[in-house]
């Protein structure tokens, strides 16, 4: 069992610490709102592509091998979104606040603290499977987000129609679905490997993503929204960080999944509310504040939650 607490350890520490010094670094003064802001928009749009990319080309894994491992997420998705969505008309009375809930407990932070965590654990590989999981994964998580905030919207423009314009727009123009995209079609052509200024440039590109983007996490960490939780935001941050995982677990092992996949499995979906939730809920009209408090609280708390996870998971043998 030492081995297994030693494990889960290795895998979430390095990802504290680094959100730990953009805390520091934040509270300190030494790196400003603009900074982060700036940050985020470099490590989304070219850092992490270029992770992902290069990950996917360079990998040897059998990708139709995945497809068990993909249908068991979507499977996962739709339980905690059908799950929440019905606990949510029962027991939420404000419109306002039963979409934000709902997407905080099924929508995952795969792209930076996920994907993090599994490259901690599993090196190249874990890193390759996990990139096609969050591919196919995040444009789910796009469309259940769009359908069960639109329940707040007002606006005479926004049908049904619209949403799905919205959807299409954000799934065609996502870098991280496109640079995905864009690997698998490489592969599937015959063309030449990839090698030269070109990947050393991509290289360099992917080395920066998954640091950078944990600073720049940490330094996003508002201690009040975290501290100053209401009973609906502590209901949705233990849907997060306690049913989801369990969920994960469950549905893993009807699969048969086992070694990488039921890490994979299980680091996704038990890594924190996607940081994108509370942009989407600000956009469409849900409670920010609800959104930003369930954010702040899962982002820490839901780490050690991966940890005792991974630990007694290892400890059995599963992964």
């Amino acid at each position: 069992m030492s081995a297994a607490v030693v494990f889960a350890i290795t895998i979430v520490l390095p990802n504290l610490f680094l959100m730990g010094l953009g805390f520091f670094m934040k509270r300190r003064d030494q790196i400003t709102q603009p900074f982060i802001d700036q940050a985020s928009y470099f490590v989304f749009n070219y850092c992490l592509p270029a992770l992902l990319f290069f990950s996917v080309v360079d990998s040897d894994v059998d990708y139709a091998k995945q497809v068990t491992l993909i249908v068991a997420g979507v499977i996962v998705t739709f339980i905690l979104f059908i799950g929440a969505e019905i606990y949510a008309k029962r027991f939420v009375r404000r419109p306002t606040d039963q979409g934000v809930f709902v997407q905080g407990i099924f929508r995952s932070n795969m792209a930076i603290i996920g994907l993090a965590t599994v490259d901690n654990a599993y090196g190249s590989q874990g890193l390759s499977i996990g990139a096609v999981y969050m591919g196919v994964v995040t444009i789910l998580f796009n469309v259940l987000a769009v359908i069960t905030l639109s329940r707040v919207s007002k606006s005479a423009y926004d049908t049904w129609r619209h949403r799905s314009m919205m959807v299409s727009k954000k799934l065609f123009t996502n870098p991280l679905i496109l640079a995905l995209v864009a690997a698998f079609i490489y592969k599937a052509l015959p063309l030449p490997p990839i090698t030269g200024v070109i990947h050393t440039t991509g290289d360099l590109l992917a080395a920066v993503a998954l640091p950078l983007a944990l600073i720049c996490a940490g330094a996003s960490i508002d201690l009040r929204s975290m501290l100053s939780l209401s009973g609906l935001s502590m209901q949705a941050s233990i849907g997060r960080i306690v049913i989801a995982p369990i969920v994960a677990i469950a549905v893993g092992l009807s699969f048969g999944l086992s070694g990488v996949h039921m890490g994979v499995l299980f680091l996704m979906v038990a890594s924190p509310t996607a940081a994108a939730s509370y942009v989407m809920a600000k956009a469409m009209g849900g409670n920010d504040i609800l959104a930003a408090n369930i954010l702040a609280f899962t982002t820490v708390v839901g780490m050690f939650g991966m940890a005792i996870g991974a630990a007694i998971l290892r400890g059995l043998g599963l992964i």
